[in-house]
């Protein structure tokens, strides 16, 4: 069958769609524009003739210090149970959520998704939105995060800004034709290789580099929609059906979306350099003009007589021997002179300055902004105020980053509860009660667990710039001062903490950790206060005992003692003026593993007893 015979993908016909869409509304070409001008080719397209372009980048700084002071803080999911009608599960619900988000953290980990947040916090600040896609690896039994690009999404309602309403989504990918092929072969797809070719569509790449290739590429579209409260999906070519209708298992759309300014009536937004450009490209123009005129103050126009001058163009050499019919040289100056250039006022200078500043400064990312100030002449407390008043308009995108992260761990949760068949293993660190000695251990979470959770999500929100840690260390220390670390006010601290909110500067999350600690080493206090009580107990028992039954109770614990340890380490327990020294004593206080019972036998009193 001849490629003409066939008619185009359904998907690719919506694609199309969405291309024209794209074109209409200039999303291609800004999208060039926006990059070219923050990577600083910032001239393209201008006509200089022989004039060399120049330019002052002031784009990039501007776009590099707020995409810093959205990552200037750490953002941990933290996962929580709404089942609240089971209350036999509740205990059981609280640790399998402690497990849940530690096995985020560790995926987040190995996939540097702090790294990703920023290259999709830099694509909305430069050009609007920036897109993650989830899909899952069943063989790792986790979800995977792929940035995408606002040229190569496409959205079924343009004008909703809300993902989860699109009637449907479009992603364009550029693969490979020979993986394209494989693709198809694992899906079944089986002859139709022909109708898998190779194009030159790649207009719609965003930067100029992407718009060359090496390989044999194709376009492949996926789409995804909504039917019956499930997300189905399916993918294609131009010719070719490569994925059939198919379910996910999932209510949510795997796309989170972090908009750099709402636009009404749009599902883009607006980013942070298309309203930099008018002013960036005037500061370039006009230091163009401030380097010509340095270049003819250089080299001023000359004046020169030449039915007097034999070789004219020597006079734009540095250097170059004038030649002259009969002219001495004291008469050179006669046929040869310059014109004086225009004088440029000062204030070209100081109104490109002055232009650059105010930029800056309406951007929010003046000198104050960005820490540029002394410190010796301002205290740090002072300096974080005025950092912290700075960057005030910055909170709409915070919380907007805030949003595409809770978003990212809700599709995170609904992928890994609707493909957890068998369950999910987690690991979890167990400490020894006595020793403390922490250990891992893997468990199998079921799928029915992570049903029964009901888990919604919450993203803590920790300050972690350079003033804002110098105001953790400070909070740190007064607490410190004041004696909250002590055990005695544990109840007195939490309740402070827990009202604290969870943007605060203070480190609401490790005081937390804190007073956990705080009441884990009270747990073990008060244990070492009932095992050495119980000892004083045994201990007398033991004294007031049979010689010759002492000696075999002896014979038994050090027997014991050497089965159940490699080593016996150093314990000095003193309460009520009773001292069990090494010396004098050798303690088993855990019960052999094949021992039907637990019993503490431990008291070897040497010299004088």
């Amino acid at each position: 069958m001849d490629i003409q015979q066939i008619k185009e993908t359904p998907i690719w016909q919506l694609y199309e769609k969405g291309r024209n869409y794209h074109r209409m509304t200039g999303v291609y070409t800004d999208t060039d524009r926006n990059y070219r001008m923050y990577n600083g080719n910032q001239w393209e397209g201008a006509k200089l003739g022989d004039v060399e372009p120049v330019q002052k980048n002031f784009i990039k700084p501007i776009v590099k210090y707020k995409v810093s002071v959205i990552h200037d803080n750490l953002y941990a999911i933290n996962y929580s149970s709404q089942n609240y009608e089971n209350q036999s599960f509740r205990k059981q619900a609280e640790r399998y959520c402690d497990l849940l988000n530690g096995y985020m953290a560790r995926v987040w980990e190995q996939q540097k998704m702090d790294y990703k947040g920023r290259r999709v916090t830099k694509d909305a600040a430069i050009n609007d939105e920036g897109i993650m896609y989830v899909n899952f690896d069943n063989e790792k039994m986790q979800p995977v995060h792929e940035i995408v690009k606002k040229n190569d999404i496409y959205y079924g309602n343009e004008n909703d800004d809300e993902i989860q309403n699109q009637p449907y989504i479009l992603i364009r990918k550029r693969m490979p034709v020979v993986n394209a092929i494989e693709l198809a072969h694992s899906l079944g797809c089986e002859g139709k290789d022909e109708f898998i070719i190779g194009d030159n569509d790649t207009f719609e790449e965003s930067g100029e580099a992407a718009k060359l290739e090496v390989d044999d590429m194709v376009t492949v579209v996926y789409k995804m929609y909504k039917k019956k409260g499930s997300v189905h999906y399916s993918v294609a070519t131009r010719w070719v059906e490569l994925v059939k209708d198919t379910d996910l298992g999932i209510s949510l759309y795997p796309i989170a979306h972090f908009v750099w300014e709402e636009k009404e009536g749009s599902a883009r937004g607006e980013g942070e350099v298309r309203y930099l450009i008018p002013n960036q490209i005037e500061v370039n123009r006009t230091e163009v003009r401030r380097v010509l005129t340095v270049k003819y103050q250089a080299y001023p126009q000359k004046i020169v007589d030449t039915s007097k001058v034999v070789n004219p163009n020597a006079l734009n050499t540095v250097g170059g021997i004038i030649k002259t019919h009969g002219q001495a040289v004291d008469d050179v100056h006669k046929v040869v002179g310059t014109l004086p250039p225009a004088q440029m006022s000062p204030d070209v200078k100081q109104l490109q300055e002055d232009l650059i500043q105010v930029t800056r400064d309406l951007a929010g990312a003046g000198d104050t902004a960005t820490g540029q100030v002394n410190p010796e002449s301002a205290s740090g407390r002072a300096i974080l105020a005025v950092q912290q008043a700075s960057q005030a308009p910055m909170t709409e995108q915070k919380e907007s980053y805030k949003n595409f992260i809770e978003d990212l761990a809700k599709i995170d949760l609904e992928y890994l509860v609707a493909y957890s068949v068998d369950g999910v293993n987690m690991e979890e660190t167990v400490a020894d009660p006595m020793t403390g000695e922490e250990t891992i251990q893997v468990v199998n979470v079921p799928q029915t667990a992570l049903q029964q959770l009901q888990a919604t999500v919450k993203i803590d929100v920790t300050p972690k710039g350079v003033y804002d840690r110098f105001a953790q260390e400070q909070t740190m220390e007064n607490f410190l001062l004041q004696g909250f670390f002590n055990a005695q006010r544990v109840a007195e601290f939490e309740a402070y903490v827990k009202a604290l909110p969870d943007d605060s500067v203070a480190p609401k999350m490790r005081l937390e950790e804190v007073i956990e600690n705080i009441k884990e080493e009270q747990k073990k206090i008060a244990l070492i206060d009932a095992q050495a009580q119980m000892m004083r107990q045994r201990a007398q028992q033991f004294l007031m005992g049979d010689p010759d039954g002492q000696a075999q109770q002896i014979a038994d614990a050090q027997m014991m003692t050497y089965q159940e340890y490699s080593t016996v380490q150093d314990l000095i327990i003193t309460q009520q003026g009773i001292t069990i020294t090494e010396q004098g004593v050798s303690l088993a206080h855990e019960a052999s593993a094949n021992a039907e019972q637990d019993e503490l036998i431990a008291l070897i009193l040497e010299g004088g007893i």
